[in-house]
């Protein structure tokens, strides 16, 4: 199987070109490929293919075999993939998502591209779409009890479930031990992916992020998305802020009044490279 592996900012997958490649079972794949002592090493698979809605349609799954509704990073390094490999001319694409179409406007450098921008759409609030099991509406600086401590959490949907921890220390937080607590908390009927957020400023914010399936990443687009929303809901932030993670920097817009969530940043290729499939997964 020939792949490329690119990182956003260090949230890192394994992209396959499905206009070339066939893929019979993308979630042990997956689970193959992403290990980093027997596979590749990467946080996930990202599957590039034809669409009939959009430009190019993109299916994640994460390092457990499980699949992912959006990816933030990954869909930027979708749009450089399909550009610089020479699937399309276009600057401005769309690419279907098991959380719907989402428009992209790519910054080209020397024939390559440099940055993506993301309409990542509508922030959902509404505690029964995220899911969280939660009466509040929206779920705003609601309590959480985790490993006999409470926290007051923010809960958004990007097109999948993200609950925001406001914390102060965050670089200083074991995300291994609490982490998985927050991710299979009985409040999230699908699990969650979970942001700790440390205010710097009214533009600036520190993170770090568990993503659901996939441990603690480098960088989430989707969380830092979650996150920005979650800062202007409980008047932390102004509507444009700058989120350093682990692996680099993101900024997020939230245009109020067109009520849409705008991600920019960067995207990188690894390397070009072919693997040979354990018996039954090729």
């Amino acid at each position: 199987m020939k792949f490329t592996k690119m990182h956003g900012i260090g949230n890192d997958y394994v992209y396959v070109n499905c206009f070339k490649e066939v893929v019979n079972n993308p979630a042990e794949v997956s689970k193959f490929v992403s290990d980093r002592h027997f596979g590749i090493g990467s946080d996930g698979l990202i599957l590039i293919s034809p669409s009939e809605k959009a430009d190019f349609r993109m299916n994640i799954y994460n390092a457990d075999g499980s699949q992912a509704e959006m990816c933030g990073n990954g869909i930027r390094c979708v749009a450089k993939y399909v550009y610089d490999y020479g699937l399309t001319d276009k600057t401005e694409i769309s690419v279907e998502t098991l959380a719907g179409i989402k428009y992209l406007t790519l910054t080209v450098e020397e024939g390559k591209v440099a940055f993506v921008e993301v309409n990542m759409g509508t922030p959902i609030l509404d505690p029964a779409k995220i899911p969280v099991d939660v009466d509040k509406n929206p779920v705003v600086d609601v309590p959480i009890c985790v490993r006999g401590k409470e926290y007051r959490m923010t809960c958004v949907s990007m097109g999948n479930p993200h609950a925001v921890i406001f914390t102060e220390h965050v670089k200083e937080m074991d995300l291994n031990t609490i982490g998985p607590d927050f991710e299979n908390h009985p409040l999230f009927p699908k699990r969650t992916n979970t942001e700790f957020a440390e205010i710097t400023d009214r533009k600036n914010v520190n993170m770090r992020v568990w993503e659901r399936g996939s441990a603690e990443t480098l960088a989430c687009g989707t969380g830092s998305c979650a996150t920005a929303v979650a800062c202007i809901l409980n008047d932390k932030t102004d509507n444009e802020v700058t989120i350093h993670l682990l692996g680099g920097d993101l900024k997020i817009r939230w245009d109020r009044e067109n009520n849409q969530v705008y991600m920019t940043g960067p995207a990188t290729v690894v390397f070009d490279g072919e693997i040979t499939l354990p018996e039954g997964l090729s």
